[in-house]
């Protein structure tokens, strides 16, 4: 497994992350513990969770906790804060002190390494955010800051207020990016790198369109997400034009001695500003699968041609 810093800072994490969001839906703690250690086995050093992951409030963060037990000091744990459990937002600085603690209880650890706001809150000023987090790193309980679905303006404010406040930044960003979810590519990306933040991309499979069981040619799949349309997913990603590209893009990954999902996280790990891509896992064959995804190596003239292919 290979390891990769977190933007222009010394912490190192695993290429391949670990995605906790079916911990306590598809996987229970026998299935979620066997699945962590597994992975810790093959170098898998990140794994991301947070208090909304699970069938219930705090979940899936607790069964993190459990199945890491002594094993937590080979983990970098992402969690996050901001969201509540009726899915408001609030990043104040009373409801952040609260939600720390009630994470590091359920993590079963006196320190996070990376808290990262879940979603971005308009009703708290971003000062308020920073200073409460800045607390939370000097007082130990918070190694790094990140965030996650800032739009780019907030980001670079983000760096603005650290720098001249003096208070500890944010280095590293949870996007949605994939093959076939570049939208963030001209915004975010520069702002990235300007500022040495990583990125760490998630759904970089686009729920599943990307992992070879869709084409424009042959019958759907009926029992995925996008096939059932939850949260309206299918109507955004089983589009005519989605579904050619997957086809023209899966032909380049075999002509190759590849497939399409190898393909996906080899790309996304082509890209200079990602530390490491999440990939959700529930049995150990997906897991093993994840894993050798990132041992494809993409040429400079393939990734522009890659380019081309998206762009049409």
């Amino acid at each position: 497994m290979h390891t990769r810093n977190v933007g222009n800072t010394g912490l190192r994490v695993s290429s391949i992350g670990f995605g906790c969001n079916n911990f306590g839906l598809k996987t229970d703690l026998t299935a979620s513990t066997k699945l962590v250690h597994n992975a810790l086995d093959a170098g898998v050093t990140l794994f991301d969770t947070a208090p909304v992951y699970g069938a219930e409030w705090g979940q899936s963060e607790s069964i993190l906790g459990k199945a890491l037990g002594r094993r937590r000091q080979d983990a970098v744990i992402v969690t996050k804060f901001g969201m509540c459990p009726d899915y408001s937002r609030n990043t104040s600085r009373s409801n952040i002190l609260k939600q720390v603690d009630e994470s590091l209880g359920r993590l079963g650890t006196d320190y996070i390494d990376i808290y990262m706001l879940h979603w971005p809150d308009v009703s708290t000023p971003m000062e308020e955010t920073l200073r409460a987090l800045d607390d939370l790193v000097t007082s130990g309980k918070v190694r790094y800051l990140g965030c996650g679905n800032l739009p780019a303006w907030q980001v670079v404010e983000s760096q603005w207020l650290s720098k001249n406040e003096g208070l500890h930044r944010y280095i590293v960003t949870q996007e949605e990016y994939s093959l076939v979810g570049q939208q963030n590519r001209q915004s975010h990306i520069p702002a990235l790198e300007k500022y040495g933040m990583a990125l760490m991309p998630y759904s970089p499979l686009a729920n599943g369109l990307l992992t070879g069981k869709y084409s424009a040619s042959g019958e759907l799949p009926s029992d995925t997400r996008l096939a059932k349309n939850l949260w309206n997913m299918g109507d955004r990603y089983l589009t005519p034009e989605r579904l050619q590209l997957v086809d023209k893009l899966s032909a380049f990954a075999q002509e190759r001695g590849h497939n399409l999902l190898e393909l996906a996280i080899s790309w996304l790990l082509a890209q200079p500003v990602v530390c490491s891509v999440i990939a959700g896992t529930t049995t150990p064959q997906q897991l093993q699968k994840n894993l050798e995804c990132g041992e494809w190596k993409l040429a400079a003239e393939e990734m522009q041609q890659i380019d081309q292919i998206c762009q049409g």
